[in-house]
């Protein structure tokens, strides 16, 4: 099957989106685009109460509206199940229970749904739609110290201890106790959460934008009593998810509809609507404390993070778990736990436990630096781990220090002046900051499907999703390799759950997954074309199932690492604070294509700029909705925030992956945040310990005086 057409392996050099043109163009059709006769459409009406019940819906008001086909709500709606173990092996999230009660958990919850003609007069009828209530008190005030905190286990315990911690601290040279905060945080991908259901001869249809359709497919057909058989979910194109697109009120609320009238049902959330129903990243309050001896070497470390959950259902955003693999010291301590609030419920967003557990924990250790009259990164050398400092377990590779050398060769840290507050460029004050990152390097079970086809190409069918991160062309250049032939010789389709079961595009673990079910697959397949024989007009198929490789993996850390620096320019007459540049340096495993993964990088990073200086959403105490929910008023980084960003790698393969793979989308945001803080704290004396850093609060920080101070 060797061609001489390919002189060099496609893994590792870089090429174009396969896909590309077609989005570009315009040919590529996301989920709300996509035609179907007699579509109707729906849309969601949401409380405006924080807590309460139903008391009615006057759906008779808005049937008679022009195009009105339907009105959903706790009062008509089918039942569905909600007692069923889903793909993950836990219960669905009780919000995508759709209408099944009177109970309001939280403002923005689904009351009722409209269903008409055009999207136009869906909406209008909606807005029209009177809801009355029965209001209760209710709770979303979010800080540290609520007495009604608890520890929650979820992917990871929610506590971890070893050693004496107050001893140890006590008998330390040196200490930090310190607080940190971050805002609740939205995903807002550029593409909204949008699904259209249809029957078709029995069977139930959706076309989606998820992170995942088998994952959906299953939920569903668990939620509607059906067979798994009997569910088929596509998603083929995604404007990006960042871990909001998984199973959502408007995928039932679609399958309800278009149940309710036999024909196809589109339902679309609004950049408003997904403030509520998209899931978000907790707010947090952390706190960090570290004890070193002279040297700087740790005795005493504890990470203690407090986050959000709902009444409804049980979510914990893992701040701590970046200690549990960081740093070791004699005695360590971790701790996650959450209050329940009258919120939505979070979810997972890029990253999830580690960006903002990195902002508090590579803070504290630039504190910590400063205290020893360390350089942050001799401070880090020192206290580098043999063994994960709380499994024990022995790292599959670490090259964290790696990244840090050549990160400081390049960005030029050996010039740097320690001392805070002395470089200046007319009236902006300079500063340099570095912090380290890491992220999970998991592998999931998930099937694959690569035919031989009679015109001499190959095609691959996976439950894949392309979020944005260039996944579908990375498959595309892992079978092309495996097979020995050129990449335009091979096709790759994904986002179908009549594929089989695939990994989720969640946890930086699907190109991992998937790439070893294709390079199975490929084994396979190069055994049976060897036999000889042509290949028949339908081709020749073969199937992977990883699940007993991957069980099989060895227990130890798996991660992906990197360094962060970045410069940053501050005028404390205005609070104006402007990154100049960035880098990352990153021990990623290999590097499958590296156009589109310095783009997962990059992207990463500009989220660091936008979590450092701008995203915080707030909400009103007196209603418990948002202030600002759309992107006016909640801010991101723009083109004219970002700097020059540069993004690289060192050889950093996974010996116990068959590529080489360990992930990259999430690891580019880790530690971001934490390095532009260190260097505003370099650039002007002041120690910004709460996100975002806003010209308000480095105001007020200068207005205080000069000096070391914290903000």
């Amino acid at each position: 099957m060797t061609t001489a057409t390919r002189l060099t392996p496609s893994v590792g050099t870089a090429h174009s989106r396969v896909e590309g043109v077609d989005k570009v163009t315009g040919a590529a059709r996301y989920a709300g685009e996509i035609p179907f006769a007699e579509l109707a459409h729906g849309w969601l009406a949401l409380s405006t109460v924080a807590r309460g019940r139903i008391r009615s819906v006057e759906a008779d008001s808005v049937l008679g509206m022009p195009g009105v086909l339907a009105v959903l709500h706790h009062g008509n709606a089918p039942r569905v199940d909600t007692d069923h173990v889903g793909l993950l092996g836990v219960k669905p999230e009780p919000t995508t229970a759709l209408f099944q009660h009177d109970r309001v958990p939280h403002v923005g919850w689904p009351v009722a749904l409209v269903v008409a003609e055009t999207s136009e007069q869906a909406r209008e009828a909606a807005e029209a739609l009177v809801v009355t209530y029965e209001q209760e008190p209710h709770d979303v005030a979010f800080s540290a110290g609520r007495p009604d905190a608890y520890a929650v286990d979820s992917h990871m315990p929610g506590v971890t201890e070893k050693g004496d911690l107050e001893s140890e601290l006590a008998a330390s040279a040196v200490v930090v106790d310190a607080e940190y905060t971050t805002p609740e945080e939205h995903h807002n991908p550029m593409e909204p959460h949008a699904a259209t259901a249809h029957w078709d001869g029995g069977r139930l249809e959706v076309v989606d934008s998820n992170q995942g359709s088998t994952w959906v497919a299953q939920e569903l057909a668990a939620l509607f009593s059906l067979e798994p058989s009997a569910v088929r979910v596509r998603s083929e194109h995604i404007g990006g998810g960042f871990g909001s697109k998984g199973v959502r009120a408007h995928q039932v609320a679609a399958v309800m509809a278009a149940t309710a009238l036999q024909r196809p049902v589109r339902v679309v959330l609004t950049r408003r609507q997904m403030f509520s129903l998209a899931g978000y990243r907790s707010p947090t309050a952390q706190r960090v404390r570290l004890g070193a001896d002279a040297d700087g070497r740790l005795r005493a470390l504890e990470h203690h993070s407090l986050s959000v959950t709902s009444t409804v259902h049980e979510f914990v955003e893992p701040s701590s778990g970046p200690a549990r693999v960081m740093y070791d010291a004699d005695a360590h301590r971790t701790a996650n736990e959450v209050v329940r609030l009258d919120v939505p419920t979070p979810t997972w967003m890029r990253a999830p436990g580690e960006a903002p557990g990195s902002f508090a924990l590579e803070s504290a250790l630039d504190e910590l630096a400063e205290k020893c009259g360390l350089d942050p990164i001799e401070l880090r050398t020192r206290n580098e781990p043999e063994a994960g400092p709380v499994s024990g377990l022995p790292f599959s590779s670490r090259n964290l220090l790696a990244c840090f050398r050549e990160g400081a060769r390049r960005f030029g840290w050996a010039d740097r002046d320690p001392r805070p507050g002395l470089r200046r460029d007319g009236r902006w004050l300079l500063g340099t900051g570095t912090a380290a990152a890491s992220f999970g390097a998991g592998a999931a079970p998930s099937t694959a499907a690569l035919t031989a086809e009679a015109d001499g190409t190959f095609t691959v069918r996976i439950t894949a999703s392309d979020i944005g991160t260039g996944a579908r062309t990375a498959l595309t250049l892992i079978a092309a390799d495996a097979l020995e032939v050129a990449p335009d010789r091979v096709r790759v389709r994904i986002g179908d759950s009549d594929f089989g079961f695939a990994m989720i595009a969640g946890g930086s673990m699907g190109t991992r997954s998937w790439g070893w079910a294709v390079m199975a697959a490929a084994q396979e397949l190069r055994e049976r074309l060897a036999l000889g024989g042509g290949i028949p007009p339908e081709g020749i198929t073969v199937r992977s199932d990883t699940s007993a490789a991957v069980g099989a993996l060895a227990q130890k850390e798996r991660h992906s690492f990197g360094a962060q620096f970045a410069e940053v320019a501050v005028d404390v007459t205005t609070g104006e604070v402007r990154v100049r540049r960035m880098l990352g340096m990153f021990a990623a495993g290999r590097i499958v294509n590296p156009l589109t993964a310095r783009s997962q990088f990059v992207g990463g990073m500009i989220w660091g700029i936008s979590m450092a200086l701008h995203e915080e959403a707030v909400r009103d105490r007196t209603s418990g909705g948002h202030v600002g929910a759309d992107l006016a008023g909640y801010h991101v980084a723009a083109h004219a925030d970002v700097p020059h960003i540069e993004a690289d790698w060192v050889d950093d393969p996974d010996p116990d992956d068959p590529v080489g793979i360990k992930g990259i989308g999430e690891i580019g945001i880790v530690g971001a945040a934490a390095a532009i803080a260190n260097a505003v704290w370099h650039a002007t004396g002041v120690r910004h310990r709460n996100l975002p850093i806003r010209p308000d609060r480095v105001l007020l920080a200068a207005a205080a005086g000069t000096g070391a101070r914290d903000a």
